[in-house]
């Protein structure tokens, strides 16, 4: 088996148990998604979901947002930790999409990535959720399980990026990242995975992962 035989099937099974998977975390437009995932780093989307409503209630354009006093947002987003570092990247982000890209978050990675605190995970989920073109979020369910079951041989997130784009359908990326999220919280966990109901397991048996 191929690793895009390997990658097809994968894409088969996850579509199978999780066909209406989407981005667990809220918002109601690009700005809104893009606030809410640069607050999910090192905090679940459950505890983002509940900080954004009165965040978002409070600035509700990106006009705002610039305007804001840093402290301010640190007293809204407290609980998700880190929050002077997002406070101060959130203002800038929002400046800077008004200064360098006429109010309108951005449709590409490249650009994306220069706003503040903005990495390629969080660039690729906007390019894919936004806008609907090719996209591989890598995170840490995706690293721990894409190894696993043999589609890549390899940590460095970016690396694991590219690699996947290789042999996962363009129009897939998006869906397959959210499906792999929900795979990993449910079933192949990092410490307790559960092989003997795992969907996958042909798939990992046969690169010799258990």
């Amino acid at each position: 088996m191929t690793k895009k035989e390997r990658a097809a099937e994968a894409v088969k099974i996850l579509k199978e148990l999780y066909p209406d998977a989407v981005c667990s975390l809220t918002a109601s437009d690009p700005f809104e998604l893009l606030v809410a995932v640069r607050l999910s780093a090192q905090c679940t989307d459950a505890r983002v979901n509940l900080v954004t409503p009165a965040l978002f209630e409070r600035y509700k354009t990106i006009e705002d947002y610039a305007a804001a006093d840093v402290k301010e947002i640190e007293k809204y987003i407290h609980s998700c930790g880190f929050y002077k570092h997002k406070a101060e990247s959130i203002v800038g982000m929002a400046q800077k999409i008004l200064s360098d890209f006429d109010g309108r978050v951005p449709d590409n990675i490249e650009d994306l990535i220069t706003l503040p605190g903005v990495g390629r995970k969080t660039a690729n989920l906007i390019v894919g959720d936004v806008y609907g073109k090719e996209a591989i979020v890598v995170d840490t369910h995706c690293i721990r399980i894409t190894n696993r079951i043999g589609l890549v041989s390899e940590k460095d997130p970016k690396k694991i990026e590219f690699a996947l784009k290789k042999i996962i359908p363009a129009d897939e990326g998006s869906a397959f990242c959210h499906r792999i999220v929900h795979f990993g919280r449910d079933v192949c966990s990092a410490r307790k995975p559960l092989c003997d109901a795992c969907r996958m397991k042909e798939i990992c048996k046969r690169v010799g992962v258990k």
